[in-house]
């Protein structure tokens, strides 16, 4: 298993949204770091940028899988997270 570092900017996104959407994306994260080919159909390299997108409902998470930390960067809603 992968550690998980989340950023400042993530963590304000969490506490942002409902506690439902926290939590269920908090999931999806852990089980993206415990096994990525679970979430093989989720995930995708962003084009011109070495981070990965995973979609979780309405939400995406940028995140940087580089090693043995899985770096969350980015949490927003689906229209403003590639900005």
């Amino acid at each position: 298993m992968k550690e998980i570092a989340y950023s400042k900017q993530a963590v304000t996104a969490l506490r942002r949204m409902p506690g439902t959407d926290a939590r269920r994306i908090m999931a999806k994260i852990s089980q993206f770091a415990e096994d990525p080919a679970s979430l093989a159909n989720n995930v995708k390299v962003l084009s011109g940028s070495p981070y990965l997108r995973l979609r979780v409902g309405d939400w995406r998470v940028i995140m940087d899988d580089q090693g043995r930390v899985l770096e969350i960067l980015k949490i927003a809603a689906r229209g403003g997270v590639y900005e």
